[in-house]
Order: C-alpha cells, then structure tokens, then sequence
C-alpha cells in the first residue's frame, strides 16, 4: 500500500500541473488560500507541490508531538532519525525538559507509540513523493513552562482553561493536546483535497490525500472515544476541556474566514437520540461532523493557519507565525 500510494503522489508531483486554472478557479483560489497568499499570487502558480507541502507543516508538528510522547525524543533524535533538511530555514523543536508520558493505561500507551509511528511515516511519505521540492521542518514549539510562555501555555490561556499546560504531564493532559491536533488535521486535508488537480490522474492524487485524512481520521475518533470512556459524565472535566478547546479553534477559524459558521463540534454528554421510534437514548457526540450531513468539517488554510499559530494569521504578505510555528511554516502556503 505505502508503494502504491507514494507512486500515486510521484506521479502528480512529476505531472508539474496547476491546480487552478480559468475564472471559476480564481474565487476557488481565494477561498481556500490564506490572506497574506491571495495578495500575493496568482492562482496559476499554486500547485500540488505546494498543498503537499502545507501538510508537510502539519505532519512534521503531529510527529514530533507523538514522538516526544510515546519516545520522549523528537523524530529527528530519535534511534531511527526521520530526515528534515528541505527548501526554507530548518528548525528545531522547542518542548519540556521530559517529555515522555507516563501512561497509566496500557491501551493508550500502545496508541501513542502506533500514533508516533504512523504520524512519522506520514513524514517521509509526503517527503519521498516531493523529492527535492520538500520542505524543511520549521522551527517547532511544543513547550510549556511556568511563566506561561509556551505554545500549549498560551492556548490554554486563550481556551481559558489554565495559565499553563504541560501536554505531557500525565496521559490526561496528552489527550487533551492531542484532542488539539488531531481534528485540525482532518479538517486540513479534507479543505484542501480539493486543489489537487486531477487532470491527468483523475483518482490518484485525490486517493492518496484521502487515504492519509482517513489515518487522521481513525486518530480523532480514537482520542474522542478514548475521552468520553474515561469521562462519560463530564464530572472530572475532560468533556468541559475539549469543549473549551473547540470553541477556541472555531472562534481562530472564524476569524480567518468569516464565512465559517459552525466547524467544529466538541464531545458533549447531552444528546439524546432516537431509537427504533424511541426518543430520549443519551448519547456523545464523537464524530466531529456537521449535524446535517455528519461529514467531515472542510477548513481553508487560512483557517487552519490561524489557529496552529494562535490568531497569527498575517495578511500583509509575511508568514503567519506564534504558537507551535513561532517563526512561520516553510513553503508558499505559510
């Protein structure tokens, strides 16, 4: 399958084709490309290489973090070191003095190191099918401290859930950051798989990106559930966290795209439903999906730049930077 997929992504990287082309494609461009990028390019020169790359950003940040909770090294030190040289400034990982989690659950021990794993062959995955055009991995920061200064400090702040938060503090505290980045990735690749160009290859590019939204996808669930069995009631707190934290990624997603309305649906013990005619079943909403549909949420990289940066979404044409990606990510969608 890993075969399969990377020829799937050599071949639209080698095909160079443009991934929005003619007067529709424009408004297209300008919807899913961030402020600062509309101002600055045209639609004609966005390519796949440069969405592969924006996942890149991505990849790079979730690896590190699973890697530093299962391993406690990052993926660039650990045993089997994941390469990260590329186009752009090459950073390092900012993070806690030990970051290796201590899991009193064996089950969610197990998932963090498969996560690890995963989460770092998503790296050299989309690594391999860029070849030279990849990007390097950005500068990093997945801290906390006691002044408050660190990425996951600043938005627990923002959620208003504490002035500091250590992520790899305890297995509840992984949850919770994880909680963080897994439905962002999923909303990221399912916005973006729509500028692949399938001219050419009309399943392939769209299959491959799929295929890795379907990964993240399978994370989210496990996070959310894993959530809910611990906290069913609500009553140690978790479900409030992640209600906290999904208000704090849709009010940042809003504030890059005002067309937004609702994006993100946290974990909630309140609803019932109905079963075989009868009303009142409680039930959690684990599936972060609209209530219409109940298909995944679609973020623009502008939205999602804005909230892995904090709200340091830029549009004067610079780098969108704070947060995990404190000096910007590497590549045109940044």
């Amino acid at each position: 399958m890993a075969n399969q997929e990377t020829q799937q992504l050599d071949n639209i990287i080698a095909s160079r084709r443009t991934l929005l082309m003619g007067g529709g494609a424009a408004a297209l461009a300008a919807a899913f490309l961030p402020k600062q990028a509309n101002a600055q390019l045209t639609p004609s020169i966005i390519g796949d290489t440069d969405i592969l790359n924006f996942a890149l950003n991505l990849e790079y940040l979730e690896a590190n973090f699973y890697y530093l909770a299962a391993y406690g090294t990052t993926i660039y030190g650990a045993a089997s070191p994941i390469a990260i040289t590329g186009t752009g400034t090459q950073g390092t990982v900012t993070t806690v003095a030990s970051p290796k989690v201590t899991f009193t659950s064996p089950a969610l021990a197990a998932y963090a190191l498969e996560t690890a794993i995963e989460e770092g062959r998503h790296v050299n995955f989309l690594r391999s099918a860029l070849s030279t055009a990849a990007v390097a991995m950005p500068a990093i920061d997945l801290s906390s401290n006691s002044s408050g200064t660190g990425a996951f400090d600043k938005l627990a702040t923002a959620a208003g859930i504490a002035a500091t938060f250590n992520p790899f503090a305890n297995q509840a505290n992984f949850l919770i950051a994880a909680y963080v980045f897994e439905d962002v990735g999923v909303t990221a690749y399912s916005g973006a798989a729509p500028l692949l160009s399938t001219a050419t290859q009309p399943s392939g590019n769209l299959k491959a990106a799929a295929s890795i939204l379907a990964v993240e996808a399978y994370h989210a669930g496990l996070i959310r559930s894993t959530l809910n069995s611990l906290d069913p009631t609500g009553s140690l707190g978790y479900i409030g966290l992640t209600q906290k934290v999904s208000t704090l990624r849709q009010t940042l997603s809003k504030a890059a795209n005002s067309s937004v309305t609702t994006d993100d649906v946290p974990l909630t013990t309140a609803t019932t439903v109905t079963l075989a005619g009868t009303a009142g079943y409680p039930a959690t909403t684990i599936a972060d999906a609209d209530s219409t549909n109940e298909i995944a949420f679609s973020r623009t990289t502008s939205s999602v730049l804005n909230i892995v940066t904090g709200g340091g979404l830029n549009a004067s044409g610079t780098k969108s930077t704070g947060v995990f990606y404190p000096a910007g990510m590497n590549g045109t969608i940044a």
